[in-house]
């Protein structure tokens, strides 16, 4: 190939790759495969390591930075980048709209623009005839940092603009205002595989977007997950821009830039107010954190005659939200004991504003959470609560440990009921297996009187919790020692309610062997292995009997639930739970399924069945019941075993798999078609 046209090819395929770069980082809509882009990239290195003197600034090549930096370079901003004055409630924003409107009439005719105030790093683009030349760090907004190698390691900021439209005239000089930032779903894969490789982990992805834009080694930033969302033009020369903040936002995105979608155009000051409190949930939603909401005049000619007030201009707020994340002392290590034994760890400390409400303990998950962390009693933790989910701990900042701080050390026995805890191999949990440990004991109760279980009507957890506290129970079994002379020295009952309910329990009795079991309350017993084991053994006695050679070898128990069960059994207090059930009448036998195919009720005899995602006629339990009455078998797990899978609306990775491994889909259409007799 002639030079010249191989110089031709180079700066096309410079030009190709860097819009499907735009196209995958930016927009993320690719339009060739990974292998085609690979290929294409692979085509421009050849000819670069060829002619290494045509290698261009704006060749995606020069993303990876190949030299560390001694350090980073100053750099003298060409406009101010200011922050903002801050907002806390409605009513400041509405102070801040009566002070500007007096100070120009205009504002009660204007519109205004609401823009997600990113939390991440702000940096400055300069651009020279379209060529990215420089990247700074803000600083203290007149000087920040030189970081122009780290900051053309971000795929997603164009080398040389315009990307998008080509027709678009671009300023000689353009200086363009962004923040670097890093989504949450990109952070937990990022801390995953730092995890894998035994490397320290990041708190946020704040931080890990600000330490990793800062590296020294423009390859170390490369690697990291960065983005950018630009939302301003600090100064430009030799051209024009838009003269309002929302064709502004619409230019930029024109030119290459990405933009956050998430903003919204406002006709006036009462649309602007009334779409300020749905950002709330809108942060809920996005991928990356925000600690507010940035409103902005949309007219910049009038933003930038209000001036300013000290540093601050008059023409843009920042409203912001309650902080998400704090810190705080970690005083202690509480644990609950969960209905099915399970001892979970929480963090108790010193109490701290958290998302707009005093937070005094969080979740710790499990041990291994607090060993992987390196959580210690006395630590300074981060912590985070989103929405109005219960806050959690992110980690320890361990820069600034004294040395004073205590190692945890797992229980070896339940701090409720003293009895020995249990952890079985290849599982996180802990547990304490008693039955009757009183702080299992409301929930047990609970679950036993569900409705899957033994559908005990009237017993719900208000209920559960004044029988327990006054101590008329001590166990499951002793619900059927009730007498109405108890009940009636509770708060809220008389005659009529407390005769319903004992006949409520005393109806229960009748229920299913495999409702009882399930009602047990074992680890990893559902109703699926409720009813399987109720198909196999003719009562609980015989389950009482069996061992944990008995439940592996039943199809779908695997060697976790069969010692759960087999330890279930073994324990004294269970075993009495059971004798107890057994004088108090409530001792159903297995009833063999004899349908036959000829029957209504075996047109699903044989089959096993998973179902998944949401069913119209049917609810989960509905639909389980339905084809165990016609002979069928519900399982949770697809297998070669599986007949069909029966899939609603959203039905999830169960179908993927059933079409992988060739096994029928039915839709619920198909299957009432198929299995519900008409007359």
């Amino acid at each position: 190939m002639e030079e010249d046209s191989l110089k031709t090819k180079y700066v096309e395929l410079i030009r190709e790759i860097n819009q499907h770069n735009y196209q995958y980082h930016v927009l993320d809509q690719p339009i060739i495969s990974d292998g085609e882009f690979d290929r294409l990239l692979q085509e421009l290195r050849r000819i670069e390591e060829a002619h290494p003197d045509w290698i261009s600034s704006e060749s995606p090549t020069q993303r990876v930075g190949s030299f560390v930096l001694e350090k980073f370079g100053k750099v003298t901003h060409a406009a101010p980048v200011l922050s903002l004055a801050n907002a806390f409630s409605e009513a400041d924003v509405k102070s801040w709209l009566d002070r500007i409107t007096k100070l120009d009439e205009r504002i009660k005719y204007a519109d205004f623009v609401l823009e997600p105030k990113i939390d991440g790093l702000t940096v400055v683009l300069t651009y020279q005839n379209g060529i990215l030349v420089q990247g700074a760090t803000r600083g203290d907004g007149i000087t920040g940092e030189d970081i122009t190698p780290n900051i053309r390691t971000i795929r997603s900021i164009p080398l040389k603009i315009p990307i998008k439209n080509q027709q678009i005239k671009v300023p000689e000089t353009l200086v363009v205002r962004g923040e670097v930032f890093m989504f949450n779903s990109d952070f937990e894969e990022l801390n995953a595989e730092l995890e894998k490789k035994g490397e320290k982990t990041w708190l946020n992805p704040r931080n890990t977007a600000a330490g990793s834009l800062r590296q020294l080694n423009p390859e170390i930033t490369a690697s990291r997950p960065l983005r950018i969302y630009t939302y301003q033009v600090l100064s430009y020369s030799g051209g024009e821009i838009p003269k309002t903040q929302w064709e502004l936002l619409e230019y930029l995105n024109e030119l290459g830039f990405p933009v956050s979608p998430a903003c919204v155009y406002c006709e006036n000051a009462n649309q602007m107010l009334q779409r300020l409190a749905p950002w709330k949930e809108t942060r809920q939603k996005l991928d990356y954190d925000i600690d507010g909401v940035v409103i902005k005049i949309n007219d910049l000619q009038i933003a930038a005659e209000l001036g300013f007030v000290g540093k601050d201009p008059r023409g843009a707020l920042a409203l912001k939200f309650p902080a998400m994340e704090v810190t705080t002392t970690l005083e202690n290590i509480g644990i609950n004991i969960g209905r099915t034994g399970v001892l979970t760890p929480y963090a108790i400390f010193e109490p701290v504003q958290c998302g707009g409400v005093v937070v005094k303990q969080a979740t710790l998950h499990n041990f291994d959470f607090i060993r992987e962390k390196d959580i210690r009693i006395g630590d300074r933790v981060m912590i985070k609560r989103a929405g109005d989910v219960i806050p959690y701990v992110i980690g320890p900042i361990v820069d600034i440990r004294t040395g004073k701080e205590l190692v945890y050390e797992v229980p070896d026995q339940c701090p409720v009921c003293g009895q020995k805890v249990e952890k079985l191999p290849g599982e996180v949990a802990v547990y304490c297996v008693n039955n009757a440990c009183p702080a299992q004991l409301i929930r047990n109760i609970e679950h036993f009187a569900s409705r899957g279980a033994m559908d005990i009507n009237g017993l719900g957890i208000k209920i559960v919790e004044q029988i327990v506290s006054n101590h008329l129970i001590n166990d499951i079994a002793d619900l059927y020692q009730l007498q109405k002379a108890d009940l009636l020295t509770l708060e809220g009952f008389g005659e009529k309610k407390a005769e319903n309910l004992l006949q409520a329990i005393e109806n229960s009795k009748q229920q299913s062997l495999g409702r009882l079991i399930n009602a047990l309350g074992i680890r990893d017993v559902g109703e699926v292995v409720a009813e399987m084991l109720a198909s196999h053994f003719p009562d609980l006695s015989a389950l009482m009997e069996a061992d944990f050679h008995d439940f592996i070898m039943l199809e779908g128990i695997g060697p976790n639930i069969a010692q759960a069960i087999s330890d279930w059994f073994d324990q004294p207090t269970n075993q009495k739970i059971i004798q107890k059930l057994r004088d108090a009448g409530v001792w159903p036998k297995s009833v063999e399924n004899k349908a036959s195919n000829e029957d209504e009720n075996a047109l699903l005899a044989g089959k096993i069945i998973v179902v998944t995602g949401t069913l119209e006629r049917f609810s989960r339990d509905e639909i389980k019941e339905f084809i165990r009455q016609k002979g069928g078998k519900s399982t949770e797990s697809v297998s070669q075993k599986t007949s069909f899978v029966l899939a609603g609306e959203n039905p999830g990775s169960k179908k993927s798999k059933a079409l992988e491994l060739g096994i029928p889909v039915m839709s619920e259409s198909e299957f009432l078609e198929r299995y519900t007799r008409q007359d």
